[in-house]
């Protein structure tokens, strides 16, 4: 696992830079506000994270950790890949993620090229609880499961599922989910549910 790099950079693109560190040159891919803060010649050192596919391996690299923390978050929503993920720290800071995913708003991320709606939702969904808060800012009371439920039912129904399905579905999920569980948690365990149900139909 290659967690950081350090050296001179040999070459900039639109959206990559190449790190020459002992004779060897990395190519890593960044966000725009890496390429226009580093020129030719300069040291640069980036937080990276590894994206292994089983026809390539691929660098991607942060200024801050706190930036390569919310990657490791993004690509680990469900249609997020590190395309879409580098996409939306390249349109938003890591604060204005945190706070669209405080208020659930979804907006800022429908913004982003290669967001869809659904997609949008369920980043801010499964993103709950998983980032940094902003210094200063204070943590929102937990909610019992019953005042959760429609929430993850609202957003079961905007992923495609109909609304007496997901009433259901919720339900029952919730009736064994420990009392600390989220609307992230109880998605999470409503989607598990219906994955295979859907599957099912689909050869029906």
């Amino acid at each position: 696992m290659i967690a950081s790099l350090r050296g001179t950079v040999a070459h900039l693109r639109d959206d990559s830079v190449v790190i020459e560190v002992s004779g060897v040159g990395y190519l890593v891919g960044v966000t725009p506000d890496v390429v226009r803060n580093t020129h030719i010649g300069d040291e640069l050192h980036l937080h990276t994270s590894l994206i292994v596919r089983e026809d390539a391996l691929s660098l991607v690299g942060f200024a801050t950790r706190e930036e390569l923390g919310a990657f490791g978050a993004l690509v680990a929503v469900s249609g997020v890949g590190p395309k879409s993920a580098l996409g939306v720290l390249a349109a938003l800071s890591v604060a204005q993620i945190v706070d669209a995913v405080a208020a659930e708003d979804d907006a800022p991320f429908r913004r982003v090229s290669g967001i869809g709606p659904k997609t949008a939702k369920l980043i801010v969904l499964q993103l709950t609880g998983k980032l940094v808060a902003p210094a200063g800012g204070a943590a929102a009371p937990a909610s019992s499961d019953r005042a959760l439920a429609p929430q993850v039912v609202q957003a079961l129904v905007g992923l495609g599922w109909p609304e007496r399905v997901a009433e259901e579905t919720v339900a029952a999920v919730s009736a064994g989910a420990p009392e600390s569980t989220g609307v992230p948690g109880l998605l999470r365990l409503a989607l598990a549910q219906l994955g295979p149900a859907r599957a099912e139909a689909g050869r029906g």
